[in-house]
């Protein structure tokens, strides 16, 4: 077997893969859709204190709980990285991220940019994902569809990812998620995860 083939045959290693972006770039979408096409991982589902927004289910978007519970879980060492973020907590539970990689498991933590910024500190071999908007107005257009957010904290938030897309070349790679085009941003990402998972040396973590 040549050098190229022996690369190609070699068995994934898993991933701890850290996606992130502004508020409203359709992480979430991204993530469902791989899902939808079969891909083999696991998403951890984060725990919060804010409230579900319409549609949401406990356990599958996020665990939503009582503030006291959250700072429980600190308290604990329990999860892998929080934050305060718009006046509600949300954290990374951190068995889960042990339980997935066992299993040999690509796992997707899907957190805001201070949290990546916080999880590149923690975790440095993480690989790190921004999802980027194609502009301004298309974020602004698909937080007015989100149909939660006043105008006050629509400002809010855009001038945050202003601020966040600042940060984009921090991350190892960026994937602008195009409007009507979900399955290209899908397929980019698909591709970065099966380069990253055949590097040599192997990404190794310390959870």
């Amino acid at each position: 077997m040549n050098s190229f083939a022996a690369a190609t045959a070699k068995t994934p290693s898993p991933l701890i893969v850290v996606i992130s972006g502004p508020s409203g770039v359709g992480k979430d979408t991204l993530i469902e859709r791989m899902s939808d096409l079969g891909h083999d991982h696991h998403f951890t589902v984060t725990a919060t204190t804010r409230d579900p927004r319409p549609g949401e289910k406990e356990g599958v978007n996020h665990h939503f709980l009582e503030k006291e519970d959250f700072i429980n879980m600190i308290a604990r060492n329990e999860l892998l990285e929080w934050a305060e973020v718009y006046g509600n907590y949300y954290g990374v539970p951190r068995q889960q991220v042990r339980e997935a990689l066992e299993r040999g498991q690509h796992v997707l933590l899907r957190v805001d940019v201070q949290g990546a910024r916080r999880l590149r500190q923690l975790l440095p071999e993480a690989l790190q994902i921004f999802v980027m908007p194609p502009s301004m107005a298309v974020l602004r257009k698909r937080l007015e569809e989100r149909g939660v957010n006043s105008e006050d904290d629509m400002l809010q938030r855009l001038d945050s990812a202003t601020k966040e897309i600042e940060e984009s070349d921090e991350f190892d790679y960026c994937v602008v998620n195009e409007e009507d085009h979900l399955d290209e941003a899908v397929r980019q990402v698909s591709e970065i995860f099966e380069r990253e998972s055949r590097r040599e040396p192997p990404r190794k973590y310390e959870i």
